[in-house]
């Protein structure tokens, strides 16, 4: 388990996290990122960054008052690959469901 702090980096640490979990992190090895929360978006949006690259996310909670952390084991990239996958036909989907609504909707 390493722990890293980003608070330093503020609202965009997104990409840093990515590229530890990456290359810092050995498979099935469990990273705690700690970072400033400024408003809320930060949460959701970190949370959706490693749903992005298929790995896990294990916990997000509030560690005081300005500060939160994730916790993300890393996954073999298979895995992580197959998510990604997965998470992109699943969007494909959602768009082809929604405009066929609206297809219907006008007509």
């Amino acid at each position: 388990m390493k722990r890293y702090d980003l608070r330093h980096l503020k609202d965009d640490f997104y990409a840093r996290m990515v590229e530890l979990i990456d290359q810092e992190l050995k498979v099935d090895e469990v990273g705690i990122f700690l970072f400033e929360v400024g408003d809320f978006s930060t949460i959701q949006k970190s949370a959706d960054v490693i749903k992005a690259t298929g790995h896990d996310l294990m916990n997000s909670l509030k560690f005081n008052e300005v500060d939160w952390t994730v916790v993300v084991r890393k996954v073999n990239e298979q895995t992580a690959k197959e998510r990604a996958e997965a998470i992109e036909i699943a969007k494909k989907e959602a768009e082809q469901a929604e405009a066929s609504q609206k297809t219907e909707e006008e007509a």
